[in-house]
């Protein structure tokens, strides 16, 4: 049985929703430690880390101007405990996310994934097929959004310094090679909000033309794309005639 659980966080000018973002974890995980690696943010992300600090007097903060790997790196070393997470700054973890996850841990399980959605969708069935679409990605380039990880997996791992982009795959792949398996977990998912600023980074620009040397990967992207813009004209569509009905 799992008690508690160091938790690794990945920030960097991270405050348009750092704040809900941890309540949902310390109201969804046993926190151990909260360890932020933070990239030197300018606006209130640090600020809103050491009120959560005063709180529950657990967080620890690093500030590291390194690649994401060495970040995740970083994090992994400050870990104390047997099981520890991963959780991106941009998510919001469902209701009872570590006993959901903890239902899956077993001598050959490496690490439990919880399947991410886009926060803004609330169609059941947009949410059903974005799961099975993001779960087909995962299983080729892994995710780091809200995953718990065996520490014995990963103690002896050392992420290439030069991975800013799919450092998670590294990951997943060296949890694998210890033969470990990874687990999908559709029970604990988590509610990913990312922002325009997002997806025009230049972290996110990277992860892109990185993908593209994987056809198998970029055929996988181009079939979400296909999917998610379909079903986003049927809401947009339905949206319009309900507003139709009522004029």
């Amino acid at each position: 049985m799992i008690r508690k659980v160091d938790v690794v966080m990945l920030t960097k000018n991270s405050e348009h929703l750092l704040s809900k973002c941890l309540e949902s974890i310390y109201r969804n995980v046993p926190v151990n430690r909260l360890v932020v690696v933070d990239a030197f943010s300018t606006d209130r992300t640090t600020a809103i880390l050491d009120e959560f600090s005063k709180q529950y007097g657990n967080v620890k903060i690093i500030t590291d101007k390194g690649s994401r790997g060495e970040a995740r790196q970083r994090g992994i070393q400050e870990v104390e405990t047997d099981w520890f997470m991963f959780v991106d700054s941009d998510v919001i973890l469902c209701e009872d996310w570590f006993k959901k996850a903890s239902r899956h841990v077993r001598k050959d399980v490496g690490a439990i994934w919880g399947v991410d959605i886009p926060g803004d969708i609330e169609s059941k069935f947009m949410i059903k097929v974005l799961q099975w679409m993001e779960t087909r990605v995962f299983n080729i380039r892994g995710g780091t959004h809200d995953i718990l990880i065996r520490y014995d997996a990963v103690k002896d791992i050392r992420i290439p310094a030069e991975l800013h982009t799919l450092e998670d795959a590294y990951i997943k792949e060296w949890i694998t090679s210890k033969k470990y398996r990874v687990i999908v977990s559709y029970e604990s998912h988590c509610r990913h909000y990312k922002t325009m600023g997002n997806l025009l980074s230049r972290e996110n620009r990277a992860d892109t033309m990185s993908e593209l040397k994987n056809m198998k990967l970029v055929r996988e992207r181009l079939i979400y794309a296909g999917i998610f813009a379909l079903m986003w004209l049927l809401q947009e569509a339905k949206s319009r005639g309900g507003k139709g009905r009522l004029t």
